[in-house]
């Protein structure tokens, strides 16, 4: 029994020239695409002038945009931690003048001068070394840091990148590509640029978060090594904690005297010492804002020289 049997129809060269067509501008969307989503390398990236030599990362620009104004304290404003800034001042003072410096780990209790301690020291050396920039990167940005690095290294100045309230939670894997930039890549870290972080935990990661992977994972020792091993990664362990009665009062009646307030110190004391009550913390951060507060009842301003 015989059947038809139908050649299917050869393409026309019209189909063939749209397919062709239609080829090559999915090819140029995709190479788009890519562009877009790729990072660049950043042989472009400069400095602008700027008073303060401070900047801000930003990603999104891949570029460093300028502070003019550094929101900072003097560093003889900051009262009962003097051994910890002589470490800082120290390490800081090495790696401008090209020396070896290690990155610096700013632990402790909120408000007790860590990110005013890093300000501070960088303001008081960049008098001798003004090629020392620093440079703020936010912890939401650390997938970047690789890129800005790479930027950073063929440039001449020398840059303190600093990372305010850092601290990873559960689940978050950005810990990782940060050990590997801090001191276990292949490329290491840049000669010009050391790591200055400031965190409310020792470990960058709450307690209870290691030891649910130490729980959790096959091998609960490694689990937990893998987690602590974050903060070995800085050289330098800088603790802050609660100050005494003694050294917050110290604080209050440093800043009366700078700011040339009216009232005598006695007549102070007893509002000051409430104040740090109600707040439940004696720290910096309480002894300035009571500093605000008494300064704006006398209608003086307190003008950082």
């Amino acid at each position: 029994m015989d059947h038809d049997q139908t050649k299917p129809a050869e393409p026309s060269p019209a189909s063939w020239t749209t397919a062709l067509e239609t080829m090559q501008r999915l090819t140029r969307a995709v190479e788009a695409l890519q562009q877009h989503i790729a990072p660049r390398p950043l042989d472009s990236l400069a400095l602008e002038p700027v008073a303060s030599n401070a900047y801000a990362w930003q990603p999104d620009t891949q570029s460093l945009a300028p502070i003019s104004k550094v929101a900072r304290i003097p560093l003889r404003l900051l009262v009962g931690i003097d051994a910890t800034l002589d470490q800082l001042s120290e390490n800081t003072r090495r790696f401008a003048q090209g020396l070896p410096a290690n990155n610096v780990l700013l632990w402790g209790a909120r408000g007790t001068g860590k990110s005013s301690s890093v300000k501070a020291v960088h303001r008081d050396i960049m008098d001798d070394t003004p090629d020392l920039m620093l440079v703020e990167l936010q912890r939401e940005d650390l997938p970047s840091l690789p890129l800005l690095l790479a930027g950073l290294a063929r440039l001449p100045q020398r840059f303190i990148l600093f990372c305010d309230d850092l601290s990873f939670e559960h689940e978050e894997v950005t810990y990782k590509a940060l050990k590997a930039v801090l001191d276990g890549g292949l490329a290491g870290r840049p000669d010009n640029v050391v790591f200055y972080a400031t965190s409310n935990r020792r470990h960058l990661m709450s307690r209870s978060m290691i030891e649910n992977e130490a729980r959790a994972g096959i091998h609960p020792r490694e689990a937990e090594e893998e987690k602590v091993s974050l903060s070995d990664r800085f050289g330098l362990w800088l603790g802050f904690h609660r100050c005494d009665q003694t050294t917050y009062l110290a604080m209050i009646q440093r800043y009366a005297d700078y700011f040339e307030l009216a009232a005598d110190f006695e007549t102070m004391r007893p509002a000051a010492l409430e104040w740090a009550t109600t707040r439940g913390a004696r720290s910096g951060r309480v002894a300035w804002q009571f500093i605000q507060d008494w300064a704006g009842k006398e209608g003086k301003k307190t003008v950082v020289k």
